[in-house]
């Protein structure tokens, strides 16, 4: 089989974002049942349906490239971090899925060399997909297929717009880490979509402090990068991919 370039991998990562995307909106339309898992965070036939659709492409058309995938990890299915490998959430957000919120999303990213290099982001309640290529550049997809470039701003005279996690609006944490910064707005909303708010230019800042996957992040991270944006730990270093048991540091994204 032919190598594919990295616009092959990014169509090949948006595409199979946007099946999932219409799979986990047929199966809110049916209805579920939410289950939990190990860690008692909630799973449903919609997470794991997009999930073999995603793994099941990826695997056909890139069989030399390593998926890394939310569920069978917890399933206890081990793949090895390689110099590329897949890290794939098939819906980012079951708690606000699961609740009958739109802020959940499909994450489809690309890790290369420790580092997001590419990603796509769909959005299923909205019909949106962002998608980016490090050191390339990102986009936003609408519903009808068609595609506008987009960038992270410089912020605003009038304070930092800020992107929060809805579960963690009142960590204590949080206040502290805005204590003393000039701020317009926060934001508490769930999953990737904070990535994507920032990498549009709607947004400035959305610290983590709270726990995340790498599964979680790296296809959001690779479409902010690729908008001009930043992603670091506390300690200002990159947040990287590859780590033992696939778990992030807290982490604070930027954009200009």
């Amino acid at each position: 089989m032919k190598q594919k370039n990295d616009a092959e991998l990014l169509a090949l990562a948006t595409e199979l974002a946007g099946r999932a995307a219409a799979a986990i909106l047929k199966i809110r339309e049916e209805g579920f049942a939410v289950e939990r898992k190990s860690d008692a965070s909630p799973v449903t036939a919609a997470d794991r349906a997009a999930e073999e659709l995603i793994v099941a492409g990826l695997r056909e058309e890139v069989p030399d490239i390593p998926v890394v995938a939310e569920e069978e990890v917890e399933a206890g299915r081990v793949t090895e971090a390689a110099p590329s490998f897949w890290l794939v959430d098939p819906l980012d957000g079951t708690r606000e899925f699961a609740a009958g919120r739109d802020e959940f999303a499909v994450n489809v990213g690309l890790v290369r060399d420790g580092r997001p290099y590419l990603g796509a982001v769909a959005l299923p309640a909205t019909g949106e997909i962002y998608l980016g290529i490090v050191g390339t550049g990102a986009w936003r997809q609408d519903p009808a297929g068609k595609r506008q470039p987009i960038y992270v701003r410089t912020p605003p005279e009038t304070g930092l717009d800020v992107m929060a996690s809805r579960h963690y609006a009142d960590d204590p944490r949080l206040a502290a880490f805005l204590k003393g910064r000039k701020i317009a707005s926060v934001t508490n909303i769930g999953s990737a979509m904070k990535f994507c708010r920032l990498a549009e230019g709607k947004a400035d800042l959305y610290p983590r402090l709270g726990r995340t996957m790498e599964w979680d992040t790296a296809a959001p991270q690779a479409v902010l990068e690729a908008a001009g944006g930043h992603v670091l730990t506390l300690e200002g270093t990159a947040l990287g991919y590859g780590k033992p048991g696939w778990e992030n540091p807290p982490f604070i994204c930027t954009g200009k």
